[in-house]
């Protein structure tokens, strides 16, 4: 099962919609929604962890400036923690058509706002030089990618992975982004410091190696586009995150070796 949060228009012409398994221990803090359909904020905690979600599917017409427009009215919610995806309607660069067209005006000035608000193009970070695509337009006989994840610079190191994956339910293929979470190691760097001394002791070192395998999951973001009966959806999905800290869990470890030793 999973939990589902959605936008819908009254007249059912767009949707998006954020899934979140039932396996996370997700908390919501609070949702704004869009009327027409269009974008949906989800903030929350996953196990005590800031999370911001944003699903933006953008009109057909003018959507670098929908996009801008969403983006700056909601600068406010928009942090290190915030992951944006959907269907942006746009290429981003011109990497992201097969015809190697130019990006628009529009579009420029989109990628001004992005940069000012220190937002990035995770796609193209972690694969600067790749040409893959999420849509084919039968009408132009083009691909295209204009389907993004957008995240913040100061969060570049958690991006492990993003792929775009093929769908049979929709025109669009899907994109999938997989992420560390190391926050709760970085909150103890300054707390406290490992004894070297521990590490002459195998049974120590043993469950700390056991302890990094079972500790450091990523956390996987999955973006679709559906259409059903003639409205589009734009559907992002949250499959596995585990937070564990090892500091933590090293910490116990040298308690419980003084335990013994006193």
């Amino acid at each position: 099962m999973e939990k589902i949060f959605q936008a819908n228009g009254k007249e059912k012409k767009a949707g998006v919609a954020i899934l979140i398994s039932d396996k996370i221990d997700f908390r919501m803090k609070a949702i704004i929604r869009d009327k027409e359909g269009h974008y949906i904020i989800l903030k929350g905690s996953i196990q005590q962890e800031d999370i911001t979600l944003i699903n933006i599917y953008a009109p057909n017409i003018g959507a670098p400036k929908y996009i801008k427009n969403v983006l700056e009215d909601f600068k406010g919610e928009i942090n290190s923690n915030t992951i944006i995806a959907g269907d942006f309607n746009t290429p981003l660069t011109s990497l992201d058509r097969s015809s190697r067209q130019k990006i628009s005006k529009e579009t420029e000035t989109l990628n001004e706002a992005l940069d000012q608000m220190d937002l990035i193009d995770i796609y193209r970070e972690l694969q600067p030089k790749t040409t893959e695509f999420t849509f084919f337009s039968s009408a132009h006989g083009t691909f295209s990618k204009i389907d993004h994840m957008l995240g913040h610079k100061l969060s570049l190191y958690k991006f492990k992975k993003i792929e775009i994956i093929s769908s049979i339910f929709s025109d669009h293929n899907g994109m999938k982004l997989e992420i560390n979470c190391k926050k709760n190691i970085q909150r103890h760097l300054n707390t406290w410091k490992l004894n070297s001394m521990l590490l002459n002791t195998e049974w120590v070192t043993e469950e700390i190696k056991e302890e990094i395998k079972t500790s450091w999951k990523p956390m996987k973001i999955r973006h679709n586009n559906t259409k059903s009966m003639g409205c589009s959806e734009s559907i992002s999905e949250i499959e596995v995150h585990s937070t564990t800290g090892l500091p933590q869990e090293t910490r116990n470890i040298s308690n419980r070796l003084s335990n013994v030793t006193t």
